[in-house]
């Protein structure tokens, strides 16, 4: 089962490569994130809800990265609880 999520994980991240265009960057990022996720859980020999966990996570990072260098906007925590956005 191990081998088969991380051929799965390696095909995505090869396919998310294809589709990197300027309109579609948040998508590519969220499925190399997804991908980076499943294959960490799978290194760690997670269970089923870590798995999840890990790639939906990824997923989350990878867009928001893939945003932050679209708009080359980034958001700083003040400390306060809020946050300010400044150029990268």
């Amino acid at each position: 089962m191990k081998r088969n999520t991380i051929i799965g994980a390696l095909a995505g991240l090869a396919l998310a490569g294809c589709m990197d265009t300027s309109n579609n960057r948040e998508m590519t990022g969220a499925a190399i994130g997804a991908g980076v996720g499943l294959l960490g859980a799978a290194a760690f020999d997670a269970d089923a809800g870590w798995t999840v966990a890990s790639t939906l996570a990824g997923a989350a990072a990878g867009t928001l990265i893939a945003r932050n260098t679209r708009t080359n906007q980034c958001a700083y925590a003040n400390g306060d609880g809020t946050y300010r956005t400044v150029p990268c």
